[in-house]
């Protein structure tokens, strides 16, 4: 059982079992249980709107190019709040990635001849 379904599972109304005792019995810390997760500032929103429509316009911008755009119009933050913010927004930047032209079973692959002296 995932460490989310386990969560899942306190009760934390139940009469018989304690949270403590429920949590103990799961596996799981208390922690998660209490946390509330807090509501994105106004300022992270705007900053987030700003994100957007540049990844829009340039999708191959990452967040450090990203942080110069930002800082250029007057918003200054650092990378890695760049960084955080769009990895909420499920942003990346687009580049080719590691092995995109892998050749396929059957295909033959052209050899350079011997470089001779």
């Amino acid at each position: 059982m995932s460490r989310a379904q386990r969560l899942a599972r306190v009760e934390p109304q139940a009469p018989d079992l304690s949270l403590r005792r429920q949590c103990r019995l799961l596996g799981i810390s208390r922690s998660p249980v209490y946390y509330q997760r807090k509501e994105l500032r106004a300022y992270d929103l705007e900053l987030m709107r700003l994100i957007d429509e540049e990844h829009l316009r340039t999708p191959v911008y990452g967040s450090r190019r990203m942080t110069i755009c930002l800082n250029r119009l007057g918003h200054p933050v650092n990378r890695k709040r760049v960084q955080r913010l769009m990895r909420q927004m499920g942003l990346q930047a687009v580049y080719p990635r590691p092995r995109t032209s892998r050749p396929r079973e059957g295909h033959r692959i052209a050899h350079r001849p011997e470089h001779t002296r």
